[in-house]
């Protein structure tokens, strides 16, 4: 829908008597893209992130002989490409003369901040909604959640090898993968599951999987293993914008996994045009959503 908003748009508005206009007035609850993604600040058209190969493991030197010198490069690297978005909307300025109401001149900023922050969270999500396509890769040649994954010499998983709904012991297996990640070289390095990221129709089944005192769906007396172990510290995360409703995530500590660059903050900004005399209205941000290590996320589709 789009063209300039005249008194023929809202002609109600013209008229006394309306008891209340509705639709724009719904609540906005917090960011949910912070959940999954880290933000940085960015100054520049683009910003590169490169995977380092380090030093492996340290070999036995023998008595008398020399030292065995080891190595380090680059390996692939990732690009966040800053992109645009802005909208606006034209007013007549009969229909700001005439709207007893004042619902566009008045409402414009707060309708337009929704539709940019429900953009905001859709492009996030788009993340991990396209994160078990091969058509959406990342630096290392694959998707975000594959189980070939090249480090030097070899490959990690950063998914179930069977794909699985969530359950407790789909959850249980997920971390000791976590668990087992591995460095560029090989090396096991200390990464552990953070959060826990579902769509809304998993709400319940989470619930009862992580924060039941006992086992779930058991007649034995056992303890709830994850909640007594205190596994996924920072909890349970609805996201709304995730499409796929089997699909689960979660989000680890590695330090360089998914990132948000924001490269300009959100402007508003307002005009009124000489020759037609209409209002002006736009707002516009800046921003990339990516990721670099793969690491920093597990991830399932669903059986």
């Amino acid at each position: 829908m789009a063209g300039i908003i005249t008194t023929g748009s809202f002609p109600r508005s013209l008229l006394p008597g309306v008891n209340k206009w509705f639709g724009d007035g719904y609540n906005y609850r917090a960011p949910m893209w912070d959940k999954i993604f880290k933000k940085y600040n960015s100054n520049r058209n683009y910003e590169f992130d490169v995977a380092m190969i380090p030093t492996g493991l340290v070999p036995v030197k023998a008595q008398g002989d020399g030292i065995t010198f080891d190595s380090m490069q680059q390996s692939f690297e990732t690009r966040y490409v800053h992109v645009v978005y802005a909208s606006g909307i034209i007013i007549t300025r009969e229909e700001v003369e005439d709207d007893l109401y004042d619902i566009v001149a008045a409402k414009r900023a707060e309708a337009m901040g929704r539709s940019f922050a429900t953009t905001k969270e859709t492009i996030a999500a788009n993340v991990l909604n396209n994160g078990f396509s091969t058509s959406f890769l990342g630096g290392d040649a694959v998707s975000l959640f594959s189980t070939a994954h090249p480090y030097q010499g070899g490959t990690y998983s950063n998914r179930l090898l069977v794909d699985s709904d969530l359950s407790e012991s789909a959850l249980e297996q997920a971390m000791i993968d976590i668990y087992s990640f591995v460095d560029f070289r090989g090396k096991p390095i200390s990464v552990m599951g953070e959060r826990l990221i579902i769509p809304k129709e998993l709400t319940y089944e989470a619930q009862r999987i992580l924060n039941s005192n006992l086992r779930v769906a058991t007649a034995d007396n056992d303890v709830n293993a994850m909640k007594d172990a205190g596994v996924l510290p920072d909890g349970i995360h609805v996201n709304r914008y995730l499409t796929d409703p089997d699909a689960w995530f979660i989000i680890t500590d590695c330090p360089d996994g998914l990132k948000h660059f924001e490269r300009r903050a959100l402007e508003v900004a307002t005009d009124n045009d000489f020759d037609t005399e209409n209002m002006k209205f736009k707002m516009s941000e800046r921003y990339s959503f990516g990721w670099s290590d793969p690491k920093g996320a597990f991830g399932s589709p669903g059986a």
